[in-house]
């Protein structure tokens, strides 16, 4: 597994923890909203943040592209 999906499955496992989602619920709403492919193009950048900043970076993400959370 190369480290940028490693980092991926960080990501997703990190957000449901914050989010109290389940693994599906992540995965749904990071495919619809292109999440993967941010976390892909800023790989460089995030993977030396914490995962409290990256969490928070995903909420901005996503809100900025008018995502409707999970119930």
């Amino acid at each position: 597994m190369s480290k940028e999906t490693e980092f991926t499955v960080f990501c997703m496992e990190s957000y449901k923890v914050y989010k109290s989602l389940s693994g599906k619920q992540v995965s749904d709403l990071f495919r619809q909203y292109d999440v993967f492919d941010y976390i892909r193009e800023f790989y460089d950048v995030l993977h030396t943040t914490s995962y409290q900043y990256i969490n928070r970076d995903i909420d901005i993400y996503l809100k900025s592209r008018n995502a409707v959370m999970p119930v």
